[in-house]
């Protein structure tokens, strides 16, 4: 059996005694996150969220994308969130390699140049990518006045840590 058919059972299971088809669309805590993919990241369980809490956003190494900051827009602007917070953790792939070599190995397996994801993101220093993370998300127009905070999650002790804030980038506007 494959693995998508071992969660198609479970979601059968799941949806047998499921009981949360009241839930609204706005999450209950107004919150949002943004965190890395990274399958020993339980987000909802290491904050403390039930179903409905909060928009969790996903990509590897928590980034804000052009997408998630599509996202946390959304969430804010239309979903009424009012606060987000950035989530990377130690050990993560994104530190093990650079944009240019996945690229030139990716075109070496494939025989093939893609025009997109142009970049992977990927970083050396993980504290300096969160401040990173959070001063886009911050100095975004859309959503400046909505408080961001960055962390570390340390996948050995399941315990997240605060980094301090950076400055902030205060964009004139024409």
């Amino acid at each position: 059996m494959s693995v998508t058919d071992e969660v198609l059972l479970a979601n059968q299971q799941y949806a047998a005694t499921f009981n949360l088809g009241g839930l609204a669309m706005p999450p209950a805590r107004k919150f949002a996150v943004l965190a890395c993919m990274d399958a020993r990241l339980t987000v909802e369980q290491l904050l403390g969220l039930k179903t409905g809490d909060a928009h969790i956003i996903r990509n590897a190494g928590g980034i804000a994308t052009e997408d998630a900051l599509r996202s946390l827009i959304i969430s804010h602007h239309l979903l009424g969130t009012q606060e987000f917070i950035v989530i990377n953790h130690t050990d993560c792939g994104m530190l093990t390699f650079e944009d240019d070599e996945l690229l030139r190995k990716l075109e070496e397996q494939t025989g093939m140049a893609a025009i997109a994801p142009v970049h992977f993101h990927a970083f050396k220093d993980l504290e300096r990518n969160v401040r990173q993370q959070v001063a886009r998300i911050r100095n975004h127009p859309y959503v400046r006045s909505v408080p961001v905070r960055g962390f570390v999650y340390d996948v050995k002790s399941g315990r997240l840590v605060e980094l301090a804030e950076g400055p902030r980038v205060v964009q004139k506007t024409a």
